[in-house]
């Protein structure tokens, strides 16, 4: 099968975190994505050397063409291309697509079916606009980052997850795709502004619904959901693993109790604030008598809402991501499999990383330039 996004042509310009992140999950949907990489001399410095290699992830099912866009001819090249193009997606400080030649303005008097996404950390406008910034910074401003964590501690970097990815990239490719289908009633692009601080906000939306109905507290590890409830947290084994515990609803914390054989009438009173930090010692010291393997025996496939907590190379091990195949395998690198899943527009395996260049020639074939516009290209060092 194609998958859902077949058809579907985006053009990628490199870069780092969220644009990367939301052009893998077009490809992985079946969209056609190229990705511009910056041509550069041979030997010149990269501060991430993880990128244009087979373990960046994130570039994977993508062909990469490497264009000089100093020069004219290589913005003339871009602009041609995005004649052919659907979306464009770029992750660049407000303003240096537009120094290029290749802003909004210019691309859509082009294609003016074109949706032009842009993903930034604080936007395309504000006082902060023009700031460097990274994930951990975006969260901190959208409240996310201060109610995480425990209460006697700063804030943790919670890695790079509510920021970059959930808040920058996958925003992007969900407005960049509500943007598409808008296109193909109206025949009208439009620029799609994705804020890594506007993200990180609405993925927090249910705290701030908590907040304002008097049932989320300003005090971190004193709520439901951020390790304040004995019910609701992770806790340390015999082996020095650990586990997570989620037994919120009542049916579910009695299936605990009586699993563990827990008796005591302190139990009862585990909506009690007051009792939290008491049955957090009895839950401390219960969960520390046996190994984490043990209690997956217990409790694992029981309603009690419980998981091992896995590292990363657990993780694709565990049974039931192998049975759902959550991973896979390619070239040679173990990485999260395209999610969601489709009933019937099942998308294929995505490919392996290009390195940057590798199509260049390829690409331009198939969106159409002739062999000998190529070869000036080449000759004239664009490409």
């Amino acid at each position: 099968m194609a998958g859902p996004l077949a058809g579907v042509r985006v053009i990628e310009m490199v870069g780092i975190g969220p644009c990367p992140f939301a052009a893998m999950m077009l490809a992985d949907m079946g969209a056609e994505v190229i990705r511009i990489d910056r041509k550069t001399k041979s030997g010149a410095d990269n501060p991430y050397p993880v990128l244009g290699t087979r373990h960046d992830v994130m570039a994977r099912g993508r062909r990469s063409l490497a264009l000089d866009l100093k020069k004219a001819a290589g913005r003339s090249t871009m602009l041609r291309l995005l004649e052919s193009a659907d979306v464009l997606l770029e992750g660049f400080r407000p303003g240096v697509m537009e120094r290029l030649g290749l802003g909004p303005d210019a691309c859509l008097e082009r294609n003016p079916k074109l949706v032009y996404g842009r993903v930034t950390g604080w936007g395309q406008n504000g006082p902060l606009a023009q700031a460097a910034g990274h994930d951990i910074n975006y969260v901190a401003l959208s409240g996310m980052l201060y109610s995480t964590g425990r209460a006697d501690s700063p804030p943790p970097p919670p890695l790079n997850l509510v920021g970059d990815f959930g808040g920058g990239g996958m925003m992007l490719a969900f407005g960049v795709v509500c943007a598409v289908l808008e296109a193909r009633k109206s025949g009208q692009g439009q620029v799609v502004d994705a804020a890594m601080t506007d993200g990180a906000a609405l993925l927090g939306a249910m705290m701030y619904g908590l907040r304002g109905f008097g049932a989320w507290s300003g005090q971190r590890e004193g709520n439901l959901l951020d390790g304040g409830a004995p019910f609701y947290d992770t806790y340390a084994c015999s082996d020095g693993k650990f586990i997570s515990i989620g037994a919120i609803e009542p049916q579910f914390f009695a299936t605990l109790l009586n699993l563990t054989k827990q008796s005591d009438p302190v139990f009862t009173k585990r909506w009690s604030k007051a009792h939290w930090p008491e049955l957090k010692e009895r839950l401390t010291a219960l969960f520390a008598t046996k190994t984490r393997d043990e209690w997956c025996r217990l409790l694992e496939g029981t309603d009690v809402c419980f998981a091992p907590v896995l590292d990363l190379e657990e993780a694709p091990r565990h049974p039931h991501n192998a049975a759902r195949q959550t991973f896979v395998e390619i070239d040679g690198v173990t990485q999260p499999a395209p999610a969601p899943r489709f009933s019937r527009t099942t998308p294929p395996t995505p490919g392996p990383t290009s390195s940057p260049g590798a199509d260049s020639d390829a690409i331009l074939a198939d969106w159409g330039f002739t062999r000998q516009s190529i070869e000036a290209l080449r000759n004239g060092e664009v490409i």
